[in-house]
């Protein structure tokens, strides 16, 4: 199908130089026809990172203490970890998929290792709670207070912490798609999912 606007915006970025970075349809199109692999991960990375994990890394002690809150932190996250899992997968879309996306990444990812065996109750009370009721069930609760990621015991989930933990695995995503072959599994599932991200766009 021919393209109806080269020019949709598909992620734009400030740098650590304040230097706004734009990537159109168009733009994308040209990296995978010179198989950029480097540009293209970078794009995904900023891409993602704007929207899910930037919004909360605001230096500011006024927006830390009013502002920032851990509900909407988690839902954040929530987000990203479909939408990682999805491009890990190569889906076009995770419906009716959701429950699976989230068992495999926390299964797959080391640094979530702390859920392991409650992925199934990660995706109902945290996952559903907050993005269908606004809120926690099942007796789990969010924090932003110390350093770990979950406490077993009272079922409570640092928010900050898991979000610095997400951002790890989105880099570790990120220099995977660098480093692995043009045509390895990792490459052609996140083809297949920029294809419908595009399509998406255009409809």
């Amino acid at each position: 199908m021919e393209m109806q606007n080269p020019n949709i915006l598909l992620a734009r970025w400030h740098d650590e130089f304040d230097i706004l970075n734009i990537v159109t349809i168009q733009n994308y199109n040209d990296l995978i026809d010179t198989q950029d692999k480097d540009k293209i991960a970078d794009f995904f990375y900023h891409r993602m990172h704007s929207r899910y994990i930037k919004p909360f890394q605001y230096d500011n002690e006024t927006f830390k203490k009013n502002y920032k809150n851990g509900f909407s932190i988690m839902a954040s996250c929530c987000l990203l970890i479909e939408a990682v899992q999805s491009f890990k997968n190569g889906w076009e879309t995770s419906d009716k998929k959701s429950e699976k996306a989230f068992k495999e990444f926390l299964q797959s990812e080391k640094n979530f290792k702390d859920f392991n065996k409650k992925e199934k109750d990660f995706y109902k009370n945290i996952r559903c709670g907050i993005l269908h009721q606004g809120e926690t069930t099942g007796g789990w609760k969010i924090s932003r207070i110390g350093d770990y990621l979950f406490e077993d015991t009272s079922l409570t989930i640092n928010s900050v912490r898991f979000l610095r933990e997400l951002e790890f695995s989105l880099q570790q995503y990120t220099e995977n798609l660098k480093t692995e072959k043009w045509d390895s599994d990792i490459w052609d599932n996140f083809r297949i999912k920029m294809r419908k991200v595009i399509s998406n766009c255009e409809s």
